[in-house]
């Protein structure tokens, strides 16, 4: 592997631990990237096994990849002793520029983005921290006044939390009230209350997937293919981690069995593509592009 190549690669990697705010197109002007290059990127962290999160529009790598936390295991501290540490630095009321440089570090790898906010930064650290002992010990907990902006609400959550995402930054909890699954805000929780409830609904627990085609949602879908070589190669080239799901056939053709969150990007593969294609399931996709088909016979 040529040294320019991994720089590159460990340089992404740095920008998606640390992404906020960056778009797509902003990680590809900053890395000077293709979109296309950026997607095989990412496909590759995936399959080194990191966590690459997708919360549109934003691509992110969690620290919660096993690569950090065996990181985390050895040189790394705690959420909370994190929050100690820049306590500490604050009290002393040293202002060298040494003091300076490991508040920025701490900043940058803990993610203790409300810096000026002392009160609100030990809260969240408590939250998290009740947060986990709760999904260790399969509990159920009260998000006390948590402000929705989605609601334009204040008020309390009775949840079963099991997922933390986003650097810790947010929480996927199953909501007893709504008998959904939902993605909480760690900085919009008033207090975390454990409460002598076990989880009841774990069997409803779900995750968020991302496909091949980047769609995301709670539930997959497997769409399968019987595909000749232009087919294969278009969906290989563009979507590398698609060899995974690609096996040979005797007649010299390739078979796919296609993980989906969602219909449209295979979809819009297979319409471009249809000549080539053979389609095998499922019946949802089938009526799926009967539909399509139809609606593109009215317009011509």
């Amino acid at each position: 592997m040529r040294h320019d190549k991994l720089e590159q690669q460990l340089r992404l990697m740095l920008l998606l631990i640390e992404n906020h705010n960056y778009t797509v197109q902003d990680i590809c002007d900053r890395m000077q990237l293709s979109r296309r290059n950026l997607y095989y990127y990412l496909e590759f962290f995936r399959d080194a096994g990191f966590i690459v999160e997708h919360s549109k529009p934003f691509y992110r790598i969690s620290k919660e990849s096993p690569f950090f936390r065996k990181l985390d295991a050895t040189v790394h501290f705690t959420e909370d002793e994190a929050i100690t540490m820049r306590q500490i630095l604050e009290q002393t009321g040293d202002q060298s520029l040494q003091v300076q440089r490991i508040k920025q570090k701490l900043d940058k790898l803990y993610d203790l983005e409300i810096l000026n906010n002392v009160e609100l930064r030990e809260q969240i650290g408590r939250n998290v921290s009740a947060l986990y002992d709760a999904i260790k010990q399969h509990r159920t907990v009260v998000l006390k006044s948590y402000s929705s902006p989605h609601s334009n609400t204040v008020r309390d959550r009775v949840v079963e939390p099991f997922l933390f995402m986003n650097g810790n930054r947010e929480i996927r909890c199953y909501e007893l009230e709504s008998k959904m699954n939902k993605t909480f805000n760690l900085s919009r929780i008033g207090e975390v209350q454990l409460l002598d409830i076990v989880w009841a609904y774990e069997h409803r627990h779900r995750q968020v997937f991302t496909d091949l085609f980047m769609f995301s949602s709670e539930q997959q879908y497997t769409v399968s293919l019987r595909m000749g070589r232009l087919s294969m190669q278009v969906l290989t080239e563009e979507y590398p981690r698609a060899e995974r799901y690609i096996g040979t056939e005797e007649d010299g053709r390739w078979r796919a069995e296609i993980p989906v969150c969602s219909y449209i990007g295979v979809g819009r593969f297979v319409l471009g593509l249809f000549e080539d294609i053979e389609v095998l399931g499922d019946e949802g996709f089938r009526a799926y592009l009967k539909e399509k088909v139809k609606l593109l016979n009215n317009k011509l």
